[in-house]
């Protein structure tokens, strides 16, 4: 049975100074988390900003998701080798396919046959981090005689994955499957249909990671911060369908219905990003993290909000270190310590 991790994730709220970033990865290593992710979006490159972070000795480093449709299968091994031999912590990567904002708008690739590319990505970047060099001709993918010089450090390879085209991807090629604005529910479904496709092709369901937001008892401003960040997503089709299912299919109707941002968010409950989240007391908190490891998480990837106030969220990143210490907290010997230590 596997150990459930506690890790953090560099959030990039829309409002926040992006900065804030180094401070949050500096509060996970002081609270003894079990890995920090570092995925991009607008603003810093993730191989530059992992090195950054990683010149001091701490926890390990999962890198992403990063876009297959944005990035080569030879750019993400080269950057995953890079931030490896340069700050000498142990390096994971996780791939997505984002959406059609960012890699049709922002980036002017095309994103098609998305499920496929994933695979072949997957199939291809584990190889050149393995070591080998690279023969490879697929539907979306080509690569030939390539081979990383620098050591290989044969990472974790984990998968984001929405509907079931990519959770059966996942299940038959990643080592991990990563669920990101989802309820504990919707995580207890995708578990399972993960164990039904890794069933189905004879090898055993990877584990589970689920990236979700949280805050102790947020104050008006981290609660704007959240209803901020979600807004993007409601547009995106694997993320809409998962927010309808959880009962806010007005808002994703008011949103794919054409309606300025703005507009959008003055009408998004509070109640929308609490429901893939953790928020409130120290009880509530404590119940929603143990709500998301019955429901199958093999990790929970804490997302936190940050404030003028609190800009590495160190209130919320000591309270769910001291949950996941205590006994009942969580089904292993957490890490975690204080600041201070």
């Amino acid at each position: 049975m596997l150990v459930p991790r506690l890790s953090v994730s560099l959030p990039y709220w829309q409002n926040r100074d992006p900065l804030d970033a180094l401070q949050v990865g500096e509060a996970a290593d002081d609270f003894g988390y079990d890995r920090l992710w570092i995925g991009e979006m607008a603003t810093f490159d993730a191989f530059a900003l992992a090195t950054a972070i990683g010149r001091t000795p701490g926890m390990p480093l999962c890198l992403g998701p990063l876009a297959v449709p944005v990035r080569s299968p030879a750019t993400i091994a080269m950057g995953v080798a890079s931030v490896a031999a340069l700050t000498g912590r142990a390096v994971d990567i996780a791939l997505g396919t984002s959406s059609t904002v960012v890699v049709r708008n922002w980036h002017g690739r095309e994103r098609r046959r998305t499920a496929r590319h994933l695979e072949e990505s997957a199939r291809i970047v584990r190889a050149l981090l393995n070591g080998e060099k690279a023969e490879y001709d697929g539907a979306a993918e080509h690569i030939h005689g390539f081979r990383l010089r620098l050591p290989a450090p044969a990472p974790e390879v984990a998968l984001a994955a929405f509907g079931d085209r990519a959770l059966e991807v996942a299940a038959r090629t990643g080592d991990r499957v990563v669920l990101n604005l989802v309820t504990p529910a919707q995580v207890a479904r995708c578990v399972a249909a993960v164990a039904e496709f890794a069933k189905a092709a004879d090898r055993p369901a990877p584990p589970t990671s689920v990236w979700v937001t949280a805050a102790v008892s947020p104050d008006a401003e981290m609660l704007a911060t959240l209803r901020q960040g979600v807004v993007g997503y409601l547009r995106a089709p694997g993320y809409a369908a998962m927010f309808t299912e959880a009962g806010f299919g007005e808002t994703v109707a008011l949103a794919q219905g054409g309606a300025h941002p703005r507009e959008v968010l003055s009408a998004l409950p509070d109640e929308l990003p609490a429901a893939v989240g953790m928020f409130g007391t120290h009880e509530a908190l404590a119940a929603r993290l143990n709500a998301y490891y019955a429901a199958g998480a093999d990790e929970v990837v804490v997302v936190p909000v940050t404030s003028i106030e609190d800009p590495a969220g160190r209130r919320t990143l000591g309270t769910l270190a001291d949950i996941a210490t205590v006994p009942g907290g969580r089904a292993n010997g957490f890490a975690g310590r204080s600041p201070l230590s």
